[in-house]
């Protein structure tokens, strides 16, 4: 829309540099401008300029501020996902301290060790006898079952044993002699079990009988005499108080050589078990000692 001829009239803003000042037409015959109107123009200019300052700082303080948030987040940042959140809620604060619970020291006594229990005869005092050594009427070891022949129990300790060992246990001090054979598939096993009073003279006796003595084999209940005469695996081993020997070979009398692989692991089988059956006493009489 133009008004007159010339095109169209350039607008002048008081507030604007340079624009054309156009004369003022109050509409009155005098031509004088009207100074209510400008000073009314003049104080909303100036409202629309504090309202822009406010808002454009409110900006930049929310975009300083998300820059801010941004770097934090970026800095802490990772391809794992370990680490202490940052986007805590509004107000709150992470604790200080620490997070980890403290509990009162306890008087309790360390737990009894059976060893100890199955090293002398003054603190070995459980029951004793080839029926708590040598329980049931079988041995199931993996996948192998031995069938329990006889058994045999004298404090008679030389009567019981061949080669040197007569001797060694009776110089040793043994007290008690204690056997059960164990049989499978055409191989026997015989097990003894020599008590002393202390470990000392167990771990002796053991170290003496390495060589050229055995405990003697214990037919019966179904197992006929072997290794009386033909070559035959032997053992010796000790734990607390106690050695335990093997005598094992096969009930045909054919000679054990190192290729009998039957043999050697029934022979493993059976110390094995013993020394089990001798630790479990010990656990037993610590077990009741710390419940007293």
């Amino acid at each position: 829309m133009s008004y007159g001829q010339g095109g169209p009239q350039s607008q002048w803003d008081p507030w604007k540099p340079h624009s054309q000042q156009q004369p003022w037409n109050g509409g009155g015959d005098d031509g004088a401008p009207d100074w209510a109107a400008l000073a009314e123009a003049s104080e909303s200019r100036n409202k629309r300029r504090k309202l822009l300052f406010i808002a454009g700082g409110a900006l930049a303080t929310v975009a300083i501020g998300t820059a801010v948030a941004m770097a934090v987040v970026s800095a802490n940042s990772g391809n794992d996902a370990h680490g202490t959140p940052t986007n805590l809620p509004a107000g709150a604060s992470v604790p200080s301290g620490s997070a980890t619970p403290s509990f009162a020291p306890t008087s309790a006594p360390p737990p009894l060790d059976p060893r100890d229990f199955i090293a002398s005869a003054k603190k070995d005092t459980a029951p004793l006898s080839a029926d708590t050594l040598f329980p049931g009427t079988q041995l199931t070891m993996g996948d192998t079952v031995y069938k329990k022949g006889a058994t045999a129990d004298t404090t008679k300790c030389a009567s019981a044993a061949s080669g040197n060992l007569p001797k060694i246990l009776g110089s040793g001090g043994c007290t008690r002699l204690i056997r059960a054979t164990y049989s499978n598939g055409g191989i026997a096993i015989t097990v003894g079990v020599a008590v002393f009073d202390d470990q000392a003279h167990a771990t002796k006796v053991r170290q003496q009988a390495k060589k050229s003595a055995m405990v003697r084999s214990l037919p019966g209940k179904g197992v006929k005499n072997f290794c009386d005469a033909a070559v035959c695996l032997t053992t010796t081993n000790a734990v607390g108080r106690y050695t335990y020997f093997t005598t094992g070979g096969f009930l045909s009398g054919k000679n054990v050589t190192n290729k009998d692989t039957k043999v050697f692991t029934a022979g493993n089988d059976l110390q094995q078990f013993v020394f089990n059956q001798i630790y479990r006493r010990g656990q037993a009489q610590a077990s009741a000692a710390a419940n007293r």
